[in-house]
């Protein structure tokens, strides 16, 4: 029999036209980022800031993804994106886009900021512009602090050219001796443990409120001092960025925590070069011997007019100057929160008000040391409390939390705490609280082969009159009191059985040999979290199938996962409306026709670093509503520990609801994705217009 019409021309949904590329999308989120710097209606020194956050971005791209694809390359792997690129293919296109953001960002900051910070009091100098007396105390204070840090390293047949380490900023010295023989060469590395830009004294900033001369301009103006009685002929500024990703295979790692350790000293070398900054003016000769030296390619290289490694401009982020910055904002304690008048032999307020009710957190909107930090510090004295289990992912380098635990554990309670030794970045850190933990007697844990532990769960358990009640906290960002006051992130505080007896079974699947392949109200990575999303989609599209209507909100940092988009992509086909907002990566394609016509994407960017995931699925008017650590990826729905938690308090799915809603309105910090792969910043519709939802909610959470 032949296939109907529409079976002969059904579209394949896993066709790479229908998908962008991952990394290509989230240097298009770097984009968004460095806007923030260009966009005059930000405070300046907020643009500093983003400026800076842009370059620490990309940094941390070329160590990571850069490095990655640069190793897939060495080792001949061919395998296709699902947007149908090669390794090869991405190294090339990442190339090609990223070279013009980059020159855009020189210019700007060379152009614009820095006239305006000018304007405004605070002076970055070139050394060529210094007056007699600049230079005078300059070259004191070089003599005195500077010159005793310096090792300039010469390269010849008996010295090789030195191993230069990861994001470290050098001079490229040329000279000859005396009597004009053959060129020389030696390199110079810019001590990180200096300022990068050395501040005049306050008598020599005429007309201005600070001024400061860039580092390496101020050893680059003293070489005679380090190469006596030789010619400088040229100074050139570059900078090298290497592998930092750790490469570890765990079941070969009998002690985890000395296998990580060991990596981190390579890492704080770094390894293979993938990245060359030069300033422009270097010349080719100089540059075609770094180029070899560190065996990088033409396209590796990137030229600067102005300043190399301009994350360092976050150090002008503290100046006292707060008419250049945003309004300070303080997170607000609940009503709820807010300890009454009570007689000091009664418990605590916060047990009382977790059984009364469930309680959403909404942070930094909501203070997190008022709220959760008082949580687990509450359980920690309680004592009532027979027991406390956590996972850390990443925390502050002073945690309160850390101590807390360990107080908990001298007053005899039983505290288990997963830590992740494989948070990037932070496995330093994580090491140092593990083995602080472990001295203390916390039960401390370091998750499971294969897999890293991202979810943010607290469990307590307390014994209350005849019977043991347990309380919980499911959140969507990390245990630390320092990221949470410019994290957007949610948290759920309850008492419920079965969200208890899920963490109870989710502990022991994370510190035992326990199977656990289902759960009453959780939906547990990589168990069943990636069906359960599915199936949610798919009911749907069932839903409209059979003459009713779908609707799906996704708010999440990123969104990749083939499986899930194409999904979604199905949804959308059968008339499901979909609205998503996600702050970074997004490899769906939106609003092509008889795809993907029912799907908007927008991007918030604002003061606040969008981190909270919520889903919504419409469920023919019975709303479902989960939040959560995961995002649609394949490496949160296969290859990390994540939990993602229905809201069943109708007035707390009420309030996610509102959230969601103020952040689709918003036209202030939103930006639109389009089918192209473009994305537009929304405008106002006139100017007292404006919806700003990170600032709604500041107002909201005062009001």
């Amino acid at each position: 029999m032949a296939k109907s019409k529409s079976t002969a021309h059904k579209i394949n949904l896993k066709d790479p036209q229908y998908y962008f590329n991952r990394e290509l999308s989230w240097l298009e989120f770097n984009r968004r980022v460095l806007h923030e710097a260009f966009d005059s209606r930000t405070p300046l020194l907020e643009r500093i800031k983003f400026m800076a956050i842009f370059s620490s971005n990309l940094d941390e791209f070329f160590m990571v993804r850069m490095a990655g694809l640069k190793k897939q390359v060495e080792a001949g792997v061919s395998k296709l994106t699902a947007d149908g690129r090669t390794p090869i293919q991405q190294l090339e296109d990442i190339s090609q886009c990223l070279g013009p953001i980059v020159q855009e960002q020189d210019r700007y900051f060379q152009s614009t900021l820095r006239p305006e910070l000018v304007a405004h009091g605070i002076t970055i100098l070139d050394y060529k512009d210094l007056n007699p007396e600049h230079s005078i105390y300059l070259q004191q204070f070089f003599e005195e602090h500077i010159f005793p840090v310096l090792t300039p390293l010469a390269v010849d047949p008996s010295h090789p050219f030195p191993y230069i380490s990861n994001l470290s900023l050098n001079l490229a010295v040329v000279l000859r001796e005396s009597d004009g023989s053959e060129e020389l060469f030696a390199r110079i590395k810019v001590p990180k443990v200096l300022p990068r830009f050395v501040p005049l004294p306050e008598p020599l900033c005429k007309n201005s409120i600070w001024t400061g001369v860039p580092l390496e301009q101020l050893i680059a103006h003293n070489l005679a001092a380090l190469f006596p009685g030789m010619n400088i002929q040229e100074c050139h500024p570059f900078r090298i960025t290497r592998n930092a990703d750790l490469d570890l295979e765990e079941e070969e790692a009998e002690d985890l925590l000395l296998a990580i350790e060991q990596k981190l000293q390579k890492r704080r070398l770094g390894g293979d070069s993938v990245r060359l900054e030069i300033h422009a003016g270097m010349p080719e000769q100089v540059g075609s011997m770094l180029r070899k030296e560190l065996d990088l390619e033409r396209r590796d290289v990137y030229q600067i007019e102005s300043l190399l490694g301009l994350a360092d401009l976050m150090s002008l982020t503290s100046l006292p100057l707060p008419e250049l910055k945003v309004t300070p904002w303080t997170p607000v304690v609940p009503p709820q929160f807010q300890p009454k008048e009570v007689d000091k032999q009664e418990e605590e307020h916060i047990f009382p008000l977790i059984r009364s009710s469930d309680q959403l957190l909404h942070h930094p909107y909501h203070s997190f040391d008022a709220t959760v930090r008082h949580f687990i510090t509450q359980a920690a004295r309680d004592p009532q409390v027979l027991a406390i289990k956590m996972t850390l992912y990443r925390t502050s380098g002073d945690s309160p939390i850390i101590q807390a635990l360990i107080a908990a554990a001298e007053n005899d309670k039983q505290v288990a705490v997963l830590v992740e030794l494989k948070a990037r970045f932070d496995e330093k850190n994580n090491i140092l609280w593990a083995r602080k933990l472990e001295q203390a007697g916390v039960h401390v844990v370091y998750g499971l082969v294969g897999l890293k532990t991202h979810t943010k769960i607290v469990l307590v358990v307390r014994q209350e009159e005849n019977k043991i009640r347990r309380y919980v906290h499911i959140g969507t960002g990390n245990y630390n009191p320092k990221t949470a006051n410019f994290y957007t992130d949610l948290g759920l505080l309850s008492c419920r059985e079965d969200l208890g007896a899920d963490l109870t079974d989710l502990f022991n699947y994370l510190t035992g040999y326990s199977k656990q392949k289902s759960y009453r109200k959780l939906l547990v990575a990589p168990v069943n979290l990636r069906q359960e999303m599915i199936a949610k989609i798919r009911r749907e599209i069932d839903n409209c199938r059979n003459g009713g209507s779908g609707r799906i909100i996704g708010k999440m940092n990123s969104l990749v996962d083939p499986e899930i988009i194409s999904s979604l992509y199905a949804a959308s086909q059968a008339g499901v409306k979909i609205d998503l907002i996600i702050r970074g990566i997004c490899c769906l394609r939106p609003g092509i026709t008889k795809v993907s016509e029912n799907i908007r994407v927008i991007s918030i960017i604002g003061r606040f670093l969008e981190h909270s995931r919520i889903f919504s699925f419409y469920n023919g008017g019975n709303e479902e509503i989960y939040l959560g650590s995961a995002d649609w990826m394949r490496r949160n729905l296969d290859r990390r520990v994540e939990a993602v938690t229905p809201v069943e308090e109708p007035k707390i799915r009420q309030d996610l609801q509102e959230i969601l809603a103020i952040m689709l309105a918003d036209n202030r910090q939103a930006w639109d994705l389009h089918s192209d792969g473009s994305y537009l910043q929304r405008q106002p519709p006139e100017p007292d217009g404006v919806q700003s939802a990170q600032n709604i909610l500041m107002e909201m959470a005062l009001n």
